[in-house]
């Protein structure tokens, strides 16, 4: 199984930006989908998170400007932000929990994208 996101990039701060993380390979249901950020000198942190049934969670920080979305027949999850602050500048990853054909459950990681907010 392989996550691969993209859709980072530079924007101007009020900006937004739409991040899309696709998971391939021999899966047989992903469970919760989510992505991380982490900011130079911080630690990584939860953005936000989904259920196969939609539901969401968010961190503090970033709830009313970025919605996370899911669309279980393509196995991508993606990162709508919006509004997007100086303090949003970080490498965000998608992470999934998977079960795949061997039915073991297992965190997979996408590869990170950057995400660069200009004041």
């Amino acid at each position: 199984v392989q996550l691969q996101a993209s859709g980072g990039g530079l924007v101007q701060a009020g900006g937004s930006l739409r991040l899309s993380c696709a998971a391939s390979g021999r899966i047989f249901r992903i469970n919760v989908m989510g992505w991380y950020r982490q900011a130079p000198g911080k630690q990584r942190e939860l953005v936000g998170s989904i259920t196969p049934s939609g539901g969401s969670t968010y961190v503090d920080s970033v709830k009313g400007r970025f919605t996370i979305a899911r669309d279980n027949a393509k196995n991508t999850v993606y990162l709508q932000m919006d509004c997007l602050r100086p303090e949003d500048a970080a490498i965000y990853f998608c992470v999934m929990n998977v079960v795949p054909l061997t039915f073991i459950p297992q965190e997979y990681w996408g590869q990170g994208t950057q995400v660069t907010v200009s004041s």
